[in-house]
């Protein structure tokens, strides 16, 4: 192998521009030590990211790598996918053939196309999701940019090709933008995203830059925000997580208490915790996913435990005196009920008769008078003899 890349580096190049079907140039360098090599037509298809070939002869195994990185099996012999292509950084696209008899064949090309003055292009491009919901990308004006370079951005879902402008730049001193950044990322889904710097000059082409990454790889995890309240025989310590990409998380406390060397505890998924006979103590928390990714330290809170002397005094006194008031008002009501009804009984009410002419009752026994009716009824009289005993 080592003797097969000596004699590929030591063979003189032959580059052209060709095609692809997709009707996008790609730079082709073929270098082999025998000219009768196996590949033909060499080309890469952006459109659905493929490198493919014409092969000739008896081949027993083809390989593809991309930038000397492991190399991958060839399907069918004519073709090898890639799930990303570059769109500024130029790349190296290599083909190895083993042929039935043992012959290795290693052919080439660089992709994609780069043309303008590179050291214009923008440098130093990082992006970073941070405080939950917000993506900066930040960059360096080039090196060899001219005094007018613009530079202007979007952000790019590499498998739909989706793109969505720079909202919000910020600019050096000059006014050109070295800065961007997307302030709601609730539209986004956890996909691989592109992130392109393109630049613009009257004097000179400038080739772009890019980032190319999972928005949850390169999210800055926020410390837990942690509060605690105690009392003298226990703490409880609560925390909430907040992120925009993950709900599972491993949390590490750091408890010290008074002089004592620091412990460490860890948590799963849990959001609480509480710590028996505390005293004085100090505490941080901090949040992680997998082994790599973790959040910073939070601040570290000093925590006092004593100001409640007798906690579990409290805790029973305070029932106790709500059943106390609850029967005084009950014994307090019937000493009232039953005091009114003793009272009923040793005087009760005098009764009053009923005056018929102040009353504005009615009554069936009762005969109106008509002051303005003329003469006295005549009302048969009989006489009544009382006789003596004898």
């Amino acid at each position: 192998m080592a003797l097969l890349w000596l004699t590929v580096f030591l063979t003189p190049a032959s580059c052209m521009l060709r095609p692809d079907q997709d009707g996008h140039q790609s730079q082709l360098q073929v270098l082999s030590a025998d000219p009768k090599s196996p590949i033909e037509n060499f080309r890469m298809q952006t459109r659905n990211k493929t490198l493919s070939w014409d092969v000739t002869g008896n081949v027993s195994n083809i390989e593809c790598s991309k930038n000397s990185n492991s190399p991958t099996q060839a399907q069918n012999n004519h073709s090898c996918k890639f799930y990303v292509l570059p769109k500024c950084e130029l790349s190296n696209y290599t083909v190895t053939v083993t042929m039935a008899n043992g012959e290795l064949f290693s052919t080439w090309m660089q992709y994609p196309v780069q043309e303008g003055r590179l050291a214009a292009a923008a440098q130093g491009l990082k992006c970073g999701v941070h405080d939950v919901n917000f993506l900066t990308c930040t960059w360096e004006v080039g090196t060899e940019a001219p005094g007018d370079v613009q530079y202007h951005a979007y952000l790019e879902a590499v498998k739909t090709e989706k793109q969505w402008e720079c909202p919000c730049y910020r600019a050096n001193e000059l006014g050109t933008h070295i800065q961007c950044q997307f302030k709601d990322l609730s539209a986004f889904a956890n996909v691989q995203y592109r992130f392109v710097v393109n630049g613009t000059s009257t004097e000179s082409r400038i080739p772009c830059s890019e980032f190319i990454a999972y928005l949850s790889h390169i999210e800055a995890l926020s410390a837990p925000n942690m509060t605690v309240s105690c009392n003298k025989s226990h703490s409880v310590m609560e925390w909430k997580m907040s992120s925009r990409f993950y709900n599972m998380f491993q949390y590490e406390l750091e408890i010290q208490k008074g002089t004592d060397r620091p412990y460490m505890l860890r948590e799963d998924s849990k959001t609480s915790f509480v710590l028996r006979n505390p005293g004085d103590y100090t505490v941080r928390i901090r949040a992680r996913v997998r082994f790599y990714q973790s959040s910073p330290w939070s601040a570290s809170q000093s925590v006092v435990c004593h100001q409640e002397e007798d906690a579990d005094l409290h805790f029973w006194l305070t029932p106790f005196v709500i059943a106390l008031v609850t029967l005084l008002f009950v014994g307090c009501t019937l000493f009232l009920c039953k005091r009114y009804s003793v009272l009923q009984k040793l005087f009760p009410p005098i009764p009053h008769m009923k005056d018929p002419l102040g009353n504005n009752t009615h009554s069936e026994r009762m005969l109106s008078w008509e002051s303005d009716r003329a003469g006295q009824e005549e009302c048969p009289m009989a006489k009544v003899q009382v006789l003596g005993e004898k």
